[in-house]
């Protein structure tokens, strides 16, 4: 049975449990949700989770399956929802982000710079966003490289007043970064 097509009558086998149809539904598309998952996650054992997942997903909910539905068109909206909780999950981990930037550095140079400028460009939309003294305070310090109390002397203001600034816009930019880190990832993902 396997490598037939997955009809509306084997979809209709599907509900009903039956194996042979399950097999043949693993064997025409496990590849393709693998390839799918890979183009997300860009790790091979994740990716292959998520395969498993997939079809255990499919073979669980096989009673709500449509018999006229596009069988493809199912598995690819739940690996690719499976693909992107497992690649928000792996945002958070150490690991996967060193190996995603390992895996960056061995791609083209020019992708990195793309990136690079577009990471250096959203977070000149956060400092921007700023109130005029916590931008002034941060270019003067991350940018010039003065220290506070080269800065409270420049400005006429108290070095105490400085790390208030800077303390301020840091955790703005964290908050702001941290939210779109997931984003961030996947956008990354996806590029790659």
């Amino acid at each position: 049975m396997s490598n037939k097509p997955i009809d509306g009558n084997s979809i209709k086998q599907l509900i009903e449990g039956n194996e042979d149809v399950f097999t043949s539904l693993y064997e025409s598309y496990s590849e393709k949700v693998y390839r799918l998952a890979f183009r997300f996650l860009k790790d091979k054992a994740l990716s292959e989770e998520v395969v498993q997942e997939t079809f255990i997903n499919v073979w669980l909910s096989r009673e709500k399956l449509d018999p006229e539905g596009n069988m493809w068109l199912y598995l690819y909206v739940v690996a690719k929802r499976l693909a992107l909780n497992s690649l928000r999950q792996a945002c958070k981990s150490n690991d996967f982000v060193e190996n995603l930037l390992n895996f960056m550095e061995e791609q083209n140079s020019t992708e990195e710079e793309v990136l690079a400028r577009d990471l250096e460009n959203f977070t000149g939309k956060i400092i921007e966003k700023l109130p005029r003294q916590q931008q002034l305070v941060f270019k003067l310090s991350r940018v010039e490289g003065l220290s506070y109390k080269e800065i409270a002397e420049q400005l006429n203001i108290s070095p105490n007043t400085v790390k208030n600034h800077m303390v301020e816009a840091l955790k703005t930019l964290r908050s702001q970064l941290r939210y779109s880190d997931i984003i961030y990832c996947i956008v990354l993902a996806y590029l790659i």
